[in-house]
């Protein structure tokens, strides 16, 4: 896993019992699991239309950024819910030598 990842990890868990008025993660987490989500929610969208825009222009910035946004609030409902990035890169380990339609056939119905 990512040195980036492992640290930011830290960080969110240091910050869930922060307080909110000097941490924007512990604000978060001080509003309860469905903002979190809403957040998440609300970065998927922009990461769409940004990946909308980048294959029209060809500049992948705004994705990047969008991407990392992304990430890093999916990476705090992970946090809220007592998992963090090293359990999706085993989840990702666990699937590298399968092809994708046997491990989507796998999953339970």
């Amino acid at each position: 896993m990512s040195d980036v990842l492992q640290q930011l990890a830290q960080v969110l868990e240091a910050r869930k019992n922060a307080d909110p008025d000097s941490s924007y993660v512990a604000s978060l987490h001080a509003k309860g699991l469905n903002k979190i989500l809403e957040k998440v929610g609300e970065e998927c969208t922009e990461t769409l239309l940004a990946a909308k825009d980048a294959e029209r222009s060809g500049n992948t910035d705004e994705l990047i950024a969008e991407t990392a946004d992304l990430w890093f609030h999916t990476l705090v409902m992970l946090s809220r819910l007592g998992a963090g990035p090293e359990d999706i890169t085993r989840e990702l380990a666990r699937r590298f030598d399968l092809s994708g339609l046997e491990e989507k056939a796998s999953r339970p119905k």
